[in-house]
């Protein structure tokens, strides 16, 4: 199904998921260090990386702020219990998703799963939704890119795809809890870091003025909605 990259100095952790995601035809490496990884990401094809974000010489910031300089692929990373400013801050940066330690390996695979599905989905066969053009925004979904007035971004997975859901139903009101569902297709667990951060940095490419979003309003208390007027 695909391959991915693990990024974590847990020897054994890197084994046990090599020998998991093996189970749903998924090939791993494992590397671990954050130098060593990026070599690996250099040298080969993947379709999601999963990163630690405690890890001797360059941690995982550090190599999420490198991979991101070269490429869009989905990032899970993995923070320590209960350390919310590792998750909000590793969000801000491009993770496209996070998990705690320790972990259901279940939840692990699901989340894997999730991720490359999203990733791979639109260069599959098959009638592609049509670009929605905006008043200074075009999102384009054959490319997952948007082009605004800063210039064109080709989008991380989820980015792309809160912003195209978000489009798709211009005018109406989105729950966070629905476009959770929608967008990382399970259960919403109220935890809406993931959400927030993502909004975050697409106003940060998209909008003149991120403090005063034109095209993605927030509906406080609810949710958020896709300009009517755009």
């Amino acid at each position: 199904m695909g391959r991915i990259l693990m990024i974590d100095d847990d020897r054994e952790l890197g084994a046990l998921i090599k020998q998991s995601v093996l189970q749903e035809g998924i090939e791993a490496d494992h590397c671990v260090d954050g130098k060593a990884g990026l070599e690996k990401l250099r040298e080969n094809g993947y379709q999601l990386v999963i990163l630690d974000v405690m890890m001797p010489g360059m941690d995982g910031f550090e190599t999420m702020a490198r991979i991101r300089e070269k490429t869009n692929i989905p990032i899970l990373m993995f923070t320590a219990k209960d350390d919310s400013l590792s998750k909000v801050r590793g969000l801000r940066a491009g993770a496209d998703d996070y998990l705690t330690k320790p972990f259901d390996m279940d939840e692990l695979i699901a989340r894997i799963l999730s991720l490359i599905r999203r990733y791979t989905r639109f260069n599959q066969q098959g009638e592609e939704p049509a670009r929605l053009v905006f008043d200074g925004l075009t999102i384009d979904p054959d490319s997952r890119s948007v082009t605004a007035g800063k210039g064109t971004y080709e989008l991380p997975p989820k980015e792309f795809d809160v912003l195209f859901f978000l489009a798709q139903h211009q005018g109406k009101i989105l729950t966070k809890q629905r476009i959770y569902e929608e967008v990382w297709r399970e259960p919403y667990v109220y935890d809406d870091s993931n959400i927030m951060a993502i909004i975050s940095r697409l106003r940060k490419k998209l909008e003149e003025d991120p403090g005063k979003p034109r095209y993605i309003q927030t509906v406080k208390g609810i949710g958020y909605r896709f300009n009517r007027e755009v």
